[in-house]
């Protein structure tokens, strides 16, 4: 149930003509914005913040991104226009937009260590546990709930990641971080690894105030650490080189010239936020879903290599990585073997798929093998 206000609203009888909010006093709007972050921190949102919808300055940035081609095959990035950065022309009446973000870094998870073990499999730190698009848009509902609980019906519309938002603008506006050169939304006191979410209302609510310094000064550690260069410049990502993109969004082979950078990440990667002075200060998160499960988080790429469709699909249920599907999950995982250091087991698990039905599979795992051949080689070589 919603916390006691320190305002009444029986004065305030909702009428055919005006709803309820639409009478409420700017003191009365003031302690229900305070009231709604209340609600939103029992939730469990570490952090929630409100601004309007002018994203003109993000919308010029948005469209220059896309003249250039960076998100390359995301279609869906240009597909709605400017209903992206036009919040009233998505969810026609919305005045301000509820921003919230969720840490989602587990306890115990090991990140660095995985990724200087190229026999294990690198899984974005995101997508270890439960898929964070059911858990955080329930609780936007339940946060609407609240709202509506206190002021009669409002309109709204909650978004996680599932629609054309502009996420992280949203919430630099809302004061809820800064752009880092990775693009990334920056928090001093949390890094980079949490989740956005997003209401949309017709609330006439008071605003806060954007997000204005940015704290990244000299500091290109993500530009220098990025596998592929796909930091190409302050805040822009081309994501054609990006290894997210490659693993994730990109449906066919991945270019040639980019495999080897990919080491063992096979979903996702963290390069640019782990390398972050600012993720020090990164909270570990209180929500169970977001612990990992099958050993994901040190698993070996063998491992994984060797499940089968019904496996994949049983054990990634309720995941993000099921979105990829099991064709691009062995993709990737080709390339992470062709990556890992040279073992009997690691031929052994690529001749087992070197006839597998895709085609997809067959020319990756065709290139792992060579890969694997040369270090062999390369072993024997040197032991002459």
């Amino acid at each position: 149930m919603p916390s006691s206000t320190t305002f009444s609203l029986s004065r305030n009888q909702p009428s055919r003509e005006h709803p309820t909010h639409e009478r409420l006093s700017a003191e009365q709007l003031r302690q229900l914005a305070a009231l709604i972050k209340q609600w939103g921190r029992e939730l469990g949102f570490q952090q929630v913040g409100i601004t309007d919808t002018d994203l003109n300055d993000h919308e010029t940035h948005l469209t220059n991104w896309l003249d250039k081609g960076y998100h390359g095959e995301m279609g869906f990035m240009a597909k709605h226009g400017t209903k992206r950065t036009r919040p009233d022309e998505l969810e026609p009446g919305t005045r301000r937009v509820i921003s919230v973000r969720m840490d989602y870094l587990p306890a115990e998870v090991e990140s660095a260590k995985v990724l200087g073990q190229p026999s294990r499999a690198y899984v974005s730190r995101y997508a270890l546990g439960r898929d964070y698009h059911k858990l955080m848009r329930k609780r936007l509902a339940q946060l609407a709930k609240h709202i509506e609980q206190e002021v009669g019906k409002f309109g709204f519309r909650a978004f996680v990641d599932s629609a054309p938002v502009m996420e992280r603008a949203l919430a630099q506006k809302a004061g809820l971080g800064w752009f880092g050169k990775n693009a990334m939304l920056l928090n001093p006191k949390a890094g980079s690894l949490f989740f956005l979410g997003e209401l949309y209302t017709d609330l006439p609510l008071p605003v806060d105030a954007p997000f204005a310094q940015e704290h990244c000064g000299s500091c290109s550690a993500c530009r220098t650490a990025c596998p592929t260069g796909a930091i190409v410049d302050d805040k822009v990502v081309d994501s054609r080189k990006c290894i997210s993109y490659l693993t994730i969004e990109l449906h066919g082979a991945i270019p040639v010239e980019y495999r080897r950078a990919m080491g063992n990440r096979v979903y996702g990667c963290d390069d640019c936020q782990l390398v972050c002075p600012f993720t020090r200060f990164t909270k570990i998160t209180q929500e169970e879903d977001f612990s990992p499960r099958h050993d994901l988080d040190r698993a070996s790429l063998i491992a994984l290599f060797s499940w089968g469709e019904e496996e994949f699909l049983d054990k990634t249920a309720g995941s993000p990585i099921r979105r990829i599907g099991y064709e691009r999950w062995l993709r990737n995982l080709a390339v992470g073997l062709g990556n890992a250091p040279w073992s009997d087991a690691v031929e052994a698990a690529l001749w087992a798929r070197r006839a597998y039905p895709s085609a997809l599979v067959r020319e990756h795992v065709a290139w792992a093998l060579d890969e694997q051949r040369h270090k062999r080689d390369a072993r024997i070589a040197t032991r002459a």
